[in-house]
């Protein structure tokens, strides 16, 4: 592979090394910034270490590349059992301490000693044994019918070398490019799946009963949450085992609305007063009141736009799954009151709950502990959308533009924290209806709503490393800057 990338070797008594350095960089001697260094050994028998470390200079030029949280991410994907990674990459003062290499540290062997020496500057690094292959993989091409059923053997140096190779964006010739983006495919897939987990989203609720899913704008949380009531309703409507209730939640939205309250009434000009049972009321009753095989579940969306200690109140107990025996009237337990005159000691075994959360929406009431330890949670992430995804049965079909989504998410993925990276908008964004207009309704799409969540993240103070990558995006696509 040709590059200016210097190669330095390094052999100072039992202290060897190999790796490549800035081209700004003396070839002997100290030298500085981010670099990839080879600790081989002299003896066939043990393993080697490839790392990502820094020169014991210190920084020059690769703190700001340092800083990236991408650097960290895609060396993170690289490192496994026999491996370890700082959690800050501009840390170069602490030696990694607290994880033990698969090295021969009894025998103190070459490497062992060698790798101890430079441990401060070591940002990631990893053991790997160079003839028996140990820690390879196995990847399929499943995009490409020529090699769908072709085994690719990864070895954990090719990783470590062909990423570094993009990081410093070295350029050869289109079978290398091929080859380094091969090595570092599940690095470049941004840690996203093509894989529908509704299956996996089902068999938790039929294990929890209580779930909530949550995910940034435009992953599907209200839609799989419907779909699978849907898929339910459909398989059982012969046999009408499968019920569904359906609510939204808001800013003001309270105990009285969801479960039961008194409300004012007028007839013939006089004021009363009426009992008003809520939708949990409602899908409570009608699990109590079916046979076990009938189940209902209740959709509660958007459930972090109440004020949830104010709207569930004392049912919070209910939701409780751990306790491992049902309570009863006899354990001295007197019940909770959903409303007057009924107490209830425990919710029908066959009364399920799915709930969505947006992430991205910081102004929103913050879920207290009570309820995230009574619910399981799962994070729907965005994903590439097959042809699959995109039938529908009221229309041709649905275009996925795929190489926006990527961009967007290459720009995520390089600059968001991890708390960012859970602002990433959703699938749902890039995609419109087949037709003759379908590149118009896509610029549209980017003009009017992706674009104006963007200018809200970055007017929030999030994801402020990022704006001129995304600046960049906008200005070329819909020649439109992100700010005026």
């Amino acid at each position: 592979m040709k590059t200016k990338q210097k190669t330095k070797i390094l052999r100072k008594k039992n202290k060897k090394f190999f790796g490549f350095i800035s081209p700004q960089e003396d070839r002997s001697g100290q030298y500085h910034d981010l670099c990839l260094v080879v600790f081989p050994s002299s003896d066939p028998k043990k393993k080697w270490v490839v790392c990502l470390a820094v020169g014991s200079l210190g920084f020059a030029n690769d703190q700001t590349l340092a800083k990236h949280p991408g650097t960290r991410r895609k060396f993170s994907i690289l490192t496994h059992k026999n491996g370890l990674i700082k959690s800050d990459f501009t840390d170069i003062e602490r030696p990694l301490e607290g994880i033990k290499l698969a090295l021969e540290e009894e025998d103190k062997s070459d490497v062992y000693e060698a790798f101890n020496s430079y441990q401060k500057v070591v940002l990631a690094a990893e053991v790997f044994d160079p003839k028996k292959g140990e820690g390879e993989e196995t990847v399929t091409d499943p995009e490409n019918e020529e090699k769908k059923d072709k085994v690719y053997v990864i070895k954990i140096f090719d990783e470590f070398l062909a990423t570094y190779a993009k990081m410093r964006d070295w350029r050869s010739n289109q079978v290398h490019d091929k080859e380094i983006d091969e090595a570092i495919k599940k690095i470049t897939d941004h840690g996203l799946t093509n894989e529908p987990e509704i299956d996996k989203i089902k068999n938790l609720l039929e294990k929890r009963k209580f779930i909530v899913l949550q995910g940034a704008p435009g992953v599907g949380k209200t839609y799989i949450a419907k779909k699978i009531a849907e898929e339910k309703k459909e398989k059982e409507k012969k046999e009408k085992k499968y019920e569904t209730f359906f609510t939204q939640f808001h800013a003001e939205t309270t105990y009285s609305d969801f479960i039961y309250g008194i409300r004012p009434g007028l007839e013939e000009k006089n004021v009363n007063y009426k009992e008003h049972m809520g939708i949990f009321i409602e899908a409570f009753e009608k699990a109590k009141n079916e046979t076990s095989e009938k189940k209902v579940l209740l959709i509660i969306d958007e459930i972090n736009r109440a004020n949830l200690s104010n709207v569930l109140g004392p049912i919070f107990y209910l939701f409780e799954y751990q306790r491992k025996e049902k309570d009863s009237e006899n354990d001295g337990f007197d019940g909770i009151e959903l409303y007057p005159g009924k107490k209830v000691h425990n919710l029908p075994d066959n009364f399920y709950v799915i709930a969505t959360m947006n992430t991205a929406d910081r102004s929103l009431a913050v879920v207290d502990f009570a309820l995230r330890r009574r619910f399981a949670w799962y994070t729907l992430k965005p994903r590439v959308l097959t042809k699959k995804d995109l039938k529908t049965k009221t229309s041709d079909g649905m275009t996925f533009y795929k190489e926006y989504f990527d961009r967007i998410a290459d720009i995520f993925y390089e600059y968001a924290s991890h708390d960012e990276l859970n602002l990433q908008p959703g699938h749902s964004y890039f995609i419109v209806p087949e037709g003759d207009n379908e590149d118009e309704a896509m610029k549209d799409r980017l003009r009017y709503e992706l674009l104006p969540l963007i200018r809200e993240y970055v007017a929030e103070g999030l994801l402020l490393d990022a704006v001129n990558e995304f600046n960049v995006f906008f200005m070329k696509e819909i020649q439109t800057p992100l700010f005026e």
